[in-house]
């Protein structure tokens, strides 16, 4: 069991590379706008759909870049089973993944903190 693991571990990682490659060269959807990074891909144990979570920065409407995502997936997917070579290409779901502003957020709160402890 352990090996299925580390095969879907290369899987997603694989997927996650050739996805943010497709979103950067070969998307061409005008609603998709800033920089959007893909953090993290989770294919299911059958390979039937993969979770994408992706990083939308400095979009002028990141609902409507993340809509856009959704809406392209079928591109996307026809594009990744060009690329990766395997049997099944899994459904593409598109998540959010604020985890990267969460932690600008936290600096920011901790920066505004420490000097106010250094001057007492």
């Amino acid at each position: 069991m352990p090996e299925n693991n580390t095969r879907l571990g290369r899987i997603d990682e694989e997927y996650r590379k050739e996805i943010s490659n497709i979103i950067s060269y070969k998307l061409k959807n005008p609603n998709v706008t800033g920089l959007i990074s893909v953090t993290k891909v989770k294919v299911t144990n059958d390979l039937k759909y993969a979770k994408v979570y992706v990083s939308i920065l400095n979009s002028k409407n990141v609902k409507e870049t993340l809509a856009g995502l959704k809406k392209s997936s079928g591109f996307i997917r026809s594009e990744l089973a060009r690329t990766v070579n395997l049997r099944n290409t899994p459904e593409l779901i598109f998540e959010l993944d604020d985890s990267i502003e969460y932690g600008t957020r936290i600096d920011n709160i901790l920066k505004e903190i420490m000097p106010k402890k250094e001057e007492q």
